[in-house]
Order: C-alpha cells, then sequence, then structure tokens
C-alpha cells in the first residue's frame, strides 16, 4: 500500500508541474528533458516524504522547493508565504514590526542594503553595508532571505542580538537590538539658514510622493524670496515602490523620460515620461547619494542625472537595477519575482554598477577650529574707519571666542556649498 501511495503521489506532482507548464497563458513548451527533470523531481518529493529520517509536512517541503527555484534566479526572487506577504504589503503602507533594515541576501549572508531612519537597528549601529552571519548565535548560513527576515521579526519589546561582519573590523561586531514597531515617516525636512530646502527621503512608499509634494510648499512658504534651492537626500534609501520613483522624479523634471523598463519580451517593454510640473520652479537641486541609495533612489537619482535636473554628490550607489513583481497564489501567498532591468533616460542600466555621482564625496568628520587670536588693520591705532555704521569688531569677537564646532556631516555640507554656489552663479547670468 505504502508503495501504491508513492507511485500515485509521484505521478500527481508531475502532472500538475506539467499542467502549469503548458497553460495557455504562458505556452511554455516541454522539452523532453523537462519531462524527464520533473519526474526526478517527484521521485525526491516522494522519497523524502516516505523515508526522511522525521515525519515532514508536505506543504513544507513544496513551499521549501519553491523558494529554493525562485531563490536560485537572483537574489531579489523568492517565495513569500501568508505570513512574509501580509508582512510585506503592511511594509509598503509604511509601518511594520521589526528591526528596521532593508537587507538582501550575498554569498549566503544577510547583508544590509539600508538602516531605516530613526528606527531600532539605526539607532543601534547598524550600518549599510554589513553583513549579518548569525542571529541570536544561530548561523544565518543555509537560510533563504525570507526565512532571515521571518526570524529577524518578533514580538515588539523582545531582543535579537545580531553577530556582524563589516569591513574595517577585525573580530564580528555585536549588536542587541529591541524590536520595534516600526512606522517609516519616509519624507522629513527642513529649512536651512540660508535659504536651502533639505529634504530627506528614507524609502519609497505609498505615501511618499504625497509627503515630498507637501513638505516642499512648507519649506518654500517659510524661505519665502531667500529660497535658493533644495538637497534631496537619499543616502541609505534601499528603494521601494516603483510608482513612487517614477512620482518623485516627475515632480523635479517639466519633460522627458523617467524610465524604461525592459523585460523578457521586448512587448512588455515600457516608458514612463514627464508630466509638465517642476515643484520647486527649475531652482538647482543636489541629490545626495551613496552606497546605500538602491533600487527606486537610483531610479530618481538617475533620472535627475541624465536630464541636467541635479547635481549628483556623494559616492556610488548600489547597484540594483531590477523590477521585481509580486504575484498572488492560491493559498494566500505570492511570489516575488524579477521581471525586467530599468534603465535610465540615456539608456544605461545601473545593475550590478550603480549610478557614479557627478562630484564624488566621501563622508568625513570636520572639525571648525577655533579662531586664533591675532592683529588685523582694526586693531592699529588710529586705523581709519570703514565709513559705515556698521561695527564689526565686537561680531569678530565673538566669533573668535567660539568653541570648536563638530560638524558631522560633510557630503551634506558639501551639498550647500554647491548649491550655494549654482545659486549664485545663476543669479549673476541672470542680470
Amino acid at each position: 500500500m505504502r508503495h501504491i501511495v508513492t507511485v500515485v503521489l509521484t505521478v500527481a506532482v508531475v502532472t500538475l508541474s506539467l499542467a502549469i507548464l503548458t497553460t495557455p497563458e504562458n505556452k511554455v513548451e516541454a522539452s523532453s528533458e523537462t519531462y524527464r527533470q520533473l519526474n526526478l523531481f517527484g521521485d525526491v518529493f516522494a522519497k523524502v516524504r516516505e523515508d526522511y529520517v522525521e515525519e515532514v509536512d508536505d506543504a513544507e517541503l513544496i513551499e521549501a522547493a519553491i523558494n529554493g527555484m525562485l531563490s536560485s534566479l537572483d537574489p531579489h526572487s523568492s517565495y513569500l508565504n501568508p505570513k512574509n506577504y501580509d508582512g510585506m504589503k503592511v511594509q509598503t503602507r509604511g509601518k511594520f514590526g521589526g528591526l528596521g533594515i532593508e537587507v538582501t541576501m550575498e554569498n549566503g549572508l544577510v547583508k544590509v542594503v539600508s538602516p531605516i531612519d530613526d528606527t531600532p537597528a539605526s539607532k543601534a549601529g547598524v550600518l549599510a553595508g554589513d553583513y549579518i552571519t548569525h542571529l541570536d548565535g544561530e548561523a544565518v548560513l543555509g537560510l533563504t532571505l525570507s526565512e532571515a527576515v521571518e526570524r529577524m521579526r518578533g514580538l515588539v519589546d523582545t531582543d535579537l542580538a545580531l553577530t556582524i561582519r563589516r569591513e574595517g573590523e577585525k573580530e564580528p561586531v555585536e549588536i542587541s537590538i529591541t524590536r520595534a514597531i516600526i512606522t517609516v515617516q519616509s519624507v522629513r525636512g527642513k529649512l536651512e539658514d540660508d535659504g536651502i530646502l533639505y529634504v530627506r527621503i528614507s524609502s519609497f512608499t505609498e505615501q511618499t510622493d504625497k509627503g515630498l509634494r507637501k513638505t516642499v510648499d512648507k519649506l518654500k512658504a517659510e524661505a519665502g524670496d531667500d529660497f535658493k534651492g533644495i538637497i534631496l537626500d537619499l543616502r541609505n534609501n534601499p528603494g521601494g515602490l516603483l510608482d513612487q520613483a517614477i512620482a518623485v522624479s516627475d515632480a523635479f523634471l517639466a519633460k522627458g523620460e523617467i524610465v524604461s523598463t525592459r523585460g523578457r519580451k521586448s512587448k512588455d517593454a515600457q516608458r514612463y515620461n514627464a508630466k509638465i510640473d517642476d515643484i520647486v520652479d527649475g531652482m538647482p537641486i543636489v541629490v545626495l547619494i551613496n552606497g546605500g541609495s538602491a533600487s527606486a533612489s537610483e531610479i530618481v537619482a538617475g533620472a535627475l542625472q541624465d536630464h541636467g535636473r541635479a547635481v549628483i554628490l556623494g559616492t556610488k550607489s548600489f547597484g540594483k537595477g531590477s523590477v521585481q513583481t509580486i504575484v498572488p497564489l492560491q493559498g494566500n501567498g505570492a511570489m516575488r519575482m524579477t521581471t525586467a532591468r530599468y534603465y535610465t533616460p540615456s539608456g544605461n542600466s545601473i545593475q550590478a554598477k550603480g549610478i557614479t555621482p557627478d562630484i564624488e564625496v566621501e563622508q568625513a568628520k570636520l572639525e571648525v577650529l577655533k579662531k586664533r587670536a591675532g592683529r588685523s588693520e582694526a586693531d592699529l591705532r588710529n586705523h581709519l574707519e570703514n565709513g559705515t555704521e556698521t561695527d564689526t569688531k565686537d561680531k569678530d569677537d565673538k566669533l573668535s571666542a567660539k568653541e570648536p564646532e563638530e560638524i558631522l556631516d560633510y557630503q551634506l555640507l558639501r551639498a550647500k556649498d554647491l548649491l550655494k554656489g549654482v545659486w549664485l552663479f545663476a543669479k549673476k547670468d541672470a542680470k
């Protein structure tokens, strides 16, 4: 009886697989070799089910087989069981539970694409480019990306110990993080003292375009006539929704192509063009990127760079130039499958290459030194007065008395200086 069940089960698996291959929608022709491989899969499935040292669950075996098939294609294709699928849908809406990191799989390890701003991971010191080797002391080697992500999620206020391999560190870095509800405010902004709008986009969720326009309108109103331009900070932005990347690019472009996607079949190629709309009215833009800027953030940077609409400053981006499609499956799960590459308006694919900034600036720390005491013309006896009522001596004395100040964000400082220079040049040219 057991052998009869085995044969029937094998035939059922192969019959189902062949039915999938020959559906009218995809019209994939199955060669004799394909039939042989499907028979092999059925044999292995039945043998494991019958003779493995412990009893196994059929659903788990099938899920593992599906996940193995998808994850073997590229690091971004995977199977999402119902729990992970629900989590993904919640994440794109901007609120979810976990640590607050965007990850991918590389060489069997979990690689941090970027920590999300103001989350437990970013506050604990997790950095873009870190490799997570262990979770609570258990090696991640051998886990799929979905399995690793599921283990990182958990009940709010519970701790998770990460063992990290970091470039430049000889010994593993141990970090303990307390899980929390992650509410992502994808757009934040402030008005700098010199009339420059600083806008930070940390990810591309359903609310990003709306949040960008609201933030820019508010800051422009505050700046008034002093408005000199905008710094768009996409550093450590792991990406997100394609339509939001297109909308953000469109917000700064009045015409032209934003991005194109090209899949396996030429008829599936799509091009996305800008509408007549520039929310900063042609004012100068500097975009900040780094190695943690990936996917959707690279679409924005590439579009603005190719059109000469912005100066890209920072370091080379991550280089994820592929598009994933979420396909719902029976049983309330889904599969995330890479279906296309995207190309910048100039026709360049940044897959595994990244966006090269126009001005390369590594992150660094600077210290403003205390002004040295010294003599100037104003200190000389009977010096000739300036002829104005304003006396700058007191102001200079106050400056010289200031304590040394540490400037933490060198890239942002360079971006502000560049933007002011472009604005001044444009102002002079207009005269």
